[in-house]
Formats: C-alpha cells, structure tokens, sequence
C-alpha cells in the first residue's frame, strides 16, 4: 500500500505564476474569515480554572502528598497469587514480591517490598530494571508503597531522537519544520483541547477550533504559503467539518456512552462536567487529522500541476481523481489498521467472547472503534472531491481569456522553493 505524494513544484511560466497569484488572492478572502474564526474561538473557548473542574481525590495520581519516586529492582521472589488484587481466585498464575532500592524521595537508599500481580510479572522482571512506586504518606507511620509502573525514561527519549533525527536527515529543513508543527499541535492538544473537554465545552466547537488552529499553523509551516497550500487547507477544513458533524451524528444515533472501560469510569470521577461521549466524538475528529492533510496536499498538488498543461476545469478534476482513488484507497487501509493497532487488546476480546460476531461488534468498546475508523474514512472520502473541485474552480477563475495553453516541452525547469508566491 502505497500513497501518491506529487513534488510540489511551482509554476511554470509568468502567466501560470500570475494565475496562481489570483486563485491565492481568492482563498485568502475566503481564509481570512476562518482564521478570524478560529483565534476568536481559541479566545472565547480557552479554558480557565481547570482544576475547579477536577476532583482531586478520585485518583491515586492526585491525591495530596502522593508521589511516584523512581527505584530499582534488587530482588525478585515468587509468589502465591491468592488473595492479591488483580488477581483470579483459584488460577496457577504466579505473582512476585520485588526488593526496591529507592532511588528518589525521602527513603532514598533504602529498600522497600511491594508485590506484583502475575500479568506484570509475566511481562520480564529482572533485577536492575527501574520502576516507579507509589509512595503514600501515613501519618506517624512509615510511608506506604504500592506498584506504579516501569520506568520507561531512556527509552521513550531514545526513540524519540531517533525519529527526529531520522526526519530531519531525510526531509532536511521541512522535517525540521514539521517537527515544529507537531510540537504545537501537541501544545494546542494539552493547553487547549483536553482542558476544555474537561471543563464541560462543546467537543465539537473544541475539535473543529483546535483542529483549525493545528491546521493553519501545520500545513503553512511544512509546506509554504502558496497556492496549493492554501487550496489544501481549505479541503482539510470542510473535510473536518464532515467529521465533527458525522461524528457527533454517529455518537448520538449509535447512543455511545464513553464508558467502555475502568479508565472511563475514573475519568468521570474525576472530571464530574465531563461528557464522556464528547471523548468519542472529540477522538474521531483528532484521528482524522492526519489523514485529512495527507490528501488533501496531494490533491492540491495534483490540481496545479495539471492545470500547468490542461485549461479545461473538467479535465482537470477527472485527472486529478484517478491520482486521489489511488491515494484514498490507501488512505484508508492505514486508517484502518492503525485503529486495529492501537486498539487490539479489545479487538482481542472478539476471540475471547466466543460469541457471534455481529453480536459482540455492537458491544459500547467495539462499536466505538469500528465507527471512528468509517466516521473518519467518510470524511477523507468528502475532502477529496472537496479539495479537487475547490482547485479546479480556481483554475478555471483565474485563467484570463485567450491565455495561451502550455505544452509540457515549454515548462521550464523548475527550482525547490518556486511553489513560495506572494500577493503582489
């Protein structure tokens, strides 16, 4: 599975760049009001005094006082499982009592035991691993200690360097750049989108803001401000709005809750103006992020660069179509399969269940994951069409009458950076 990405190349001779300079100064119109749209919105919807929205008592992370100090494994010994928490009555799994020498905190240097269920010691224990513990202060006794987690620091910056090195070497200054966007995407996420789901806002007005914001930003950073730049953001806005509308449609008719599992019972604890079915249709609109600018790029691309040879708007569009199916067949395995992915513990309980397949599919933890991945694959589908016939049109306004067609032998040479315009 392959995906048709097509060199952005600029225009070919003073009439293709002049046209290209008139489409630019049509979507700005139109991109001017969206923008103003979204900064508004990010200045209305911001949240403010989140943690009056959060009970700090519903989860072990915020009770007062606790900490997670990190330590390290020193002793291993197994054993009996009964009467453990997390563990089934009667099974032959085996569980561990772990020695920790406590590397942070006030009982650094010392040891603590703590005990492990028989999944997590079934994932590898060894002595010399690091792990993170639950430190609970007990007044006028010594501190109690619980099993948080592995330490997973040098791993997780590790890998996190080599994909940013690997980016940068391949795509140089645009990986850079790209880099950059997905920084802020994240920041726009965290700062923005999270808190005001947890504040008790519209999660669709929340995506379709957010996701605006990460998409202005994004796409002018990586690919420049240009003609197909722009027409693909415009694409990528009305495929959005697809999205949020499908999403919240779906959520609604298919009554998904949010509560498929024990995290989502915590979160409501924790979060009381929370909708947990505004998680779902929050989760659908980010998921069709990426793959609504994929194709939308692509479709952007294919549109002027055909438009270099071919005057006829109709043309334009069945041409640059044959390039999208290919792209959008793909498009949606990767979607996909990412979902399957990311969710195969559940997927997993399908087999697990033993029962017919169309019955157990609707269950609240399956019917979520099997409608992100269509909510999502109809919204690339709509951006498509959306994002080529947006560029024909353009096409089609912008070429002055009697403006001569080029042949592809009088394109000359094109430089990287040419497709850059500007408005004068």
């Amino acid at each position: 599975m392959s995906h048709t990405h097509l060199h952005h190349s600029g225009p070919s001779t003073p009439e293709s760049a002049e046209r290209q300079r008139r489409a630019l100064r049509i979507l700005v119109v139109a991109l001017v009001p969206l923008a103003v749209w979204t900064l508004v919105g990010l200045v209305v919807m911001w949240p403010t005094n989140v943690e009056e929205h959060i009970r700090s008592d519903a989860s072990t992370y915020s009770v007062e006082g606790v900490t997670t100090p990190e330590g390290r494994i020193v002793n291993v010994s197994e054993v009996n499982c009964d009467g453990l928490e997390g563990s089934s009555p009667g099974s032959e799994s085996v569980c561990a009592d772990i020695g920790v020498e406590m590397l942070q905190g006030p009982e650094r240097g010392q040891i603590v035991h703590v005990t492990l269920t028989s999944a997590v010691y079934d994932s590898g224990v060894e002595v010399g691993q690091r792990v993170r513990l639950f430190r609970v202060p007990i007044p006028d006794a010594p501190a109690g200690y619980q099993f948080s987690d592995f330490s997973r620091q040098v791993p997780l910056v590790v890998f996190t360097l080599v994909f940013a090195a690997g980016i940068v070497a391949v795509a140089r200054l645009r990986g850079l750049i790209a880099l950059v966007g997905l920084a802020f995407a994240g920041f726009v996420m965290i700062s923005f989108m999270f808190p005001a789901l947890i504040s008790g806002s519209n999660p669709v007005m929340v995506g379709l803001v957010g996701s605006s914001a990460i998409m202005f930003v994004v796409l002018y950073a990586t690919h420049g401000f240009s003609t197909r730049t722009s027409t693909a953001l415009i694409g990528t806005l009305a495929g959005l709005i697809v999205s949020a509308a499908l999403s919240y449609g779906a959520v609604e008719w298919a009554h998904l809750t949010g509560v498929a599992a024990e995290d989502d019972f915590l979160l409501s604890n924790s979060a009381p103006d929370l909708t947990l079915s505004s998680v779902v249709i929050m989760g659908i609109i980010i998921a069709s992020l990426g793959a609504l600018n994929d194709v939308t790029i692509t479709q952007a691309s294919a549109v002027w660069e055909l438009a270099e040879t071919e005057r006829d708007a109709g043309k334009i569009f069945r041409r640059a179509m044959r390039i999208g199916r290919d792209h959008i067949a793909s498009t949606v395995y990767t979607i996909a399969f990412a979902t399957a992915g990311a969710s195969l513990g559940v997927l997993l309980l399908i087999t697990i269940y033993a029962r017919p397949f169309f019955d157990v599919v609707q269950q609240e933890q399956f019917a979520a994951e099997v409608l992100r991945t269509i909510v999502g694959s109809i919204g690339l589908v709509a951006a498509l069409p959306l994002t080529t016939a947006i560029g024909a049109a353009l096409v089609s306004l912008t070429r002055r009458e009697g403006e001569p067609e080029l042949q592809p032998d009088q394109r000359r040479p094109r430089n990287e950076g040419d497709e850059l315009l500007d408005l004068h």
